[in-house]
């Protein structure tokens, strides 16, 4: 009578074939869910883009102008005392946003791209410029790439 020992467990090559499929499944996964913050991000900022927008058009329908470029976007937030002065202005956001990545968002009127231009340079900020980078506007709002050049 012969017997025969059997071992139970998983051989070496067993092993190894599910560690590279392991690999090869988080070789494609992990790229897609680290791009979801970038994406988040960019989706906070066109939020607020539109929010801002909003405050202008209340601003503009109150006071029948938008604020300046000089008077900027902290119109919204505290009277401008300079020209035109705005006779019936009332507080149009509660606190001005930053962009997602610390960056105020800029403004300008009348603008390039419309009558009055918002934007955010994006994860690069201000030094990225019209060069290329990645600028998020109240024109490009629609647009899934984003990569726009605009503002000032």
């Amino acid at each position: 009578m012969q017997l025969h020992k059997r071992f139970s467990g998983f051989t070496l090559i067993e092993v190894m074939v599910v560690v590279v499929i392991l690999g090869i499944l988080a070789s494609i996964i992990v790229p897609k869910i680290m791009n979801k913050p970038d994406e988040a991000r960019i989706v906070k900022a066109k939020q607020d883009i539109r929010a801002i927008q909003s405050a202008l058009e209340m601003y503009k329908l109150d006071n029948y102008v938008y604020p300046t470029t000089d008077q900027g976007l902290q119109a919204l937030v505290q009277k401008p005392s300079t020209d035109p002065v705005p006779p019936h202005w009332k507080q149009y956001l509660d606190r001005m946003p930053i962009d997602p990545w610390g960056h105020p968002y800029q403004y300008l009127n009348p603008g390039v791209h419309g009558p009055i231009d918002i934007w955010s340079y994006g994860p690069n900020g201000p030094s990225s410029g019209t060069n290329g980078g990645t600028v998020i506007g109240n024109w490009n709002l629609d647009d899934n790439g984003s990569n726009s050049s605009g503002g000032s």
